[in-house]
């Protein structure tokens, strides 16, 4: 059963502009690696809006964030390295199959 509603969470951006989700929220709602997602990523703590686009969970329970959207997010921070940082994630079904 494939995610059916929106799951925030926070995660550490790690090397290769990648984010594990949690294994509780894996588990609660039984996701599948192969579901598009609308994935919108944020500074924690911060005021600004956020960056969002569609992607899927890879084999090992990670999202990869675009280098596009990633860059986007490093303007609002005066294009500072976000790697080590704590991001909001929103995650929510695509609606496409």
């Amino acid at each position: 059963m494939p995610l059916t509603s929106a799951v925030e969470f926070r995660a550490v951006l790690q090397k290769g502009n990648r984010v594990q989700v949690p294994k509780l929220v894996r588990w609660e709602f039984k996701m599948e690696s192969s579901q598009v997602l609308k994935i919108k990523v944020g500074r924690a703590s911060s005021y600004s809006e956020g960056e969002r686009f569609l992607g899927r969970m890879n084999s090992d329970r990670r999202i990869t964030i675009p280098k596009l959207t990633l860059g986007l997010l490093q303007d609002y921070f005066n294009g500072k390295s976000l790697v080590g940082c704590v991001l909001e994630v929103a995650l929510e079904p695509s609606g496409h199959c």
